[in-house]
Parts: C-alpha cells; sequence; structure tokens
C-alpha cells in the first residue's frame, strides 16, 4: 500500500488515537475504523529491535481498510531506528514516531522512552537518520519534561534541538514523567496536567505542528484544545469508551468529505458490532483465539439497557466459543430484550 502524502495526511492529525501497549493492536484498529473514517491511528509502540529481527508479520500486519496508521518506534540507535524506520515504510505505514515519552523502568533500561528527553542532541541525531532513509514523515511524541527538570524552558529547548532534523511534527503529553518512584500507569495521573505549556510551545513554533495529549477524554475537550494547537490525541478514552471515536468524524472533521457522519447511537453501534463480529471469524478459522479479539468490543455499549448483559457475554462467552458472528449476536440479544423490558 502506498504511503499517504504528508499533505494528505496532515488534516487526520486534528484527533489520534494514541499508542497504548497490548490495546492498539491490529484488531483494536479495525473496530477504531469501524467507527471513524478520519482519525489517525497509531500501532502498539514496537522496539526497532522487534522490528528489524522479529516476526514482521505478527508486528506489523495491517488491514487494507485501516486507513491512515502511524508506526511508532522506540530505541536510540540511530542506524538501527533508521532501518526499522524503512521497514515500517516497506509495510505500508503513513508515519513513523519516535517514542520520547514511556515512563517505564524496561524502557528507560533499553535507552528509550522519555529518559531520552535528557538527550536532545541524540533524538535529533535518531530522528535525522531516520528521515534519511523515508519519505513518510518522522515525528516525536514526548513528555513535558522528566524528573526535576520540567520548566517550560528546557521542554522548548528540547523541540528546539530536535527540530534541527527537519521533524515537524511533535506530540506532547502535558505531564512530565517521574522516571524514579512512580509506575508507567502513575506517571499517567500523578504528574500534573500543564496544557498552557504546550499552547506556549505551539506560540513559540508556529511553523510546526504541535498536538496535546493528556487527560483528554472528550470531544468537546478535544475542541477545546483544537483552538490553542494543531492537533489532539486522546488515549484510554478512545479504548475504554470507543464509541466516542463514532461522533468524531461528524464533529471534528466536518470539513473532509466522505466521512462516516456517525452518531453514538444504538444502531450505529449494533452494525459496527456486527461488521467487527464479520471481522473476527476468519481468524477464528484460523486459530486466533476470540477472547483476543473480542476484548476490545467489550466496552462498545455503554449507559444503556443492557449494557452489563453485553459486556458479560463478551468477556465470559469468548473463551467457550469459536463462533464469532453468534457470539455477537447473543450479546447483542441482551441488548434488546432488556431494552424492550425497560420500554
Amino acid at each position: 500500500m502506498p504511503a499517504m502524502p504528508t499533505e494528505s495526511l496532515n488534516p487526520h492529525r486534528r484527533l489520534v488515537v494514541a499508542p497504548m501497549m497490548e490495546l492498539t493492536d491490529r484488531h483494536y484498529r479495525f473496530l477504531a475504523r469501524l467507527l471513524t473514517k478520519h482519525t489517525l491511528l497509531y500501532t502498539e509502540m514496537l522496539t526497532c529491535k522487534a522490528v528489524i529481527h522479529g516476526d514482521r508479520d505478527y508486528l506489523l500486519g495491517k488491514d487494507v481498510v485501516d486507513g491512515p496508521v502511524v508506526l511508532q518506534l522506540g530505541g536510540s540507535d540511530p542506524a538501527e531506528m533508521s532501518e526499522a524506520a524503512a521497514i515500517g515504510e516497506d509495510w505500508g505505514y503513513n508515519e513513523i514516531n519516535m517514542n520520547v515519552g514511556c515512563p517505564s523502568d524496561r524502557v528507560k533500561a533499553g535507552r528509550f522512552g522519555a529518559c531520552l528527553m535528557a538527550e536532545p542532541e541524540l533524538v535529533r541525531d535518531v530522528v535525522a537518520a531516520m528521515k534519511a532513509r523515508v519519505s513518510v514523515p518522522v515525528t516525536v511524541k514526548c513528555r513535558l519534561g522528566i524528573d526535576r527538570d520540567d520548566s517550560y524552558e528546557a521542554l522548548e529547548s528540547f523541540v528546539r534541538v530536535v527540530a534541527e532534523s527537519g521533524c515537524q511534527y511533535f506530540t506532547v503529553h502535558a505531564r512530565k514523567a517521574w522516571l524514579d518512584g512512580l509506575s508507567p500507569k502513575e506517571n499517567r495521573t500523578i504528574p500534573p496536567l500543564r496544557y498552557e505549556y504546550v499552547y506556549r510551545l505551539k506560540q513559540a513554533f508556529p511553523d510546526l505542528h504541535i498536538s496535546i495529549n493528556g487527560g483528554i477524554e472528550t470531544l468537546d475537550a478535544a475542541n477545546t484544545h483544537l483552538s490553542m494547537v494543531d492537533g489532539v490525541m486522546i488515549g484510554r478514552a478512545a479504548y475504554y469508551h470507543p464509541a466516542v471515536l463514532a461522533d468524531a468524524d461528524k464533529r471534528i472533521f466536518s470539513d473532509l468529505s466522505g466521512g462516516y457522519a456517525h452518531e453514538a447511537d444504538w444502531d450505529t453501534l449494533s452494525n459496527v458490532a456486527r461488521a467487527y463480529g464479520r471481522y473476527m471469524q476468519p481468524w477464528a478459522d484460523r486459530g486466533v483465539r476470540l477472547s483476543a479479539m473480542s476484548r476490545h468490543l467489550v466496552a462498545l455499549f455503554q449507559q444503556v439497557p443492557g449494557a452489563r448483559q453485553w459486556r458479560r457475554q463478551i468477556s465470559e462467552q469468548a473463551g467457550q466459543t469459536s463462533d464469532a458472528i453468534a457470539l455477537v449476536e447473543g450479546a447483542l440479544q441482551h441488548l434488546i430484550n432488556e431494552s424492550r423490558r425497560t420500554a
């Protein structure tokens, strides 16, 4: 699949689903694409060594209906990162993103992720090496800073140095990362959000594309941020409340033609669930565990009569059948019965 040109990709950057380990796999991305045509999607983070030496079909495989997808890479060796970027481009990814934001100990030990914010010159050199190997955009996702080095001035200096590589696209998680003492989960909630730092960054670099991430859970909030920055990245809200994506094409991308113009109503979500069931079936026939795919469906229905039964049916029955279509229809029937009962 040829990569999408940068100018064609830019409108999709208005709303992005964040890379999330063990969540944003190819199956989740298929479900997300049923809900939104325009939102930019990310893979899970993959280490450059895994991409170079691992099972590429398993790691990099994507569906032709995926639409625009970003491959996020973790690493700090310019040669390895550039080789992995070239492989990603060959596999049809529309953008290669360098992870400079993950705060886990495992990532720190491998010398990539948020710890690299202390080495902006290295990040610059890695991005430059990647850009020299690929024609698709190379982008950076980072934090405000690390540990006690979290002033706005330090963030601006980091971006200024990295931009010397020619990188034009930065996504900033508006929290710093504590590399010592906080878990990755705690780093998503405990350091305070400082959206104003990201707003100031956009003002300082008007020619750069600046996206904001962190604590953004609704499209109303996304639209508010879009008045100050170029793009918004949402994370766990898009996974644990996936119906939010059903409104994205209409509310975020109303200026684009050919959107789904969905609304997160019962009929739309039911059609999405059935389409995803049809998608799962061939994979199940090939031996992929149904539960590994159906887990992405669990949170599709919320705050409607029967939603609890839907979650229970999907969670409990997926391990007892290989019939994906029957699994979805059975769970939907609980929703239908409950809506009739409460009507």
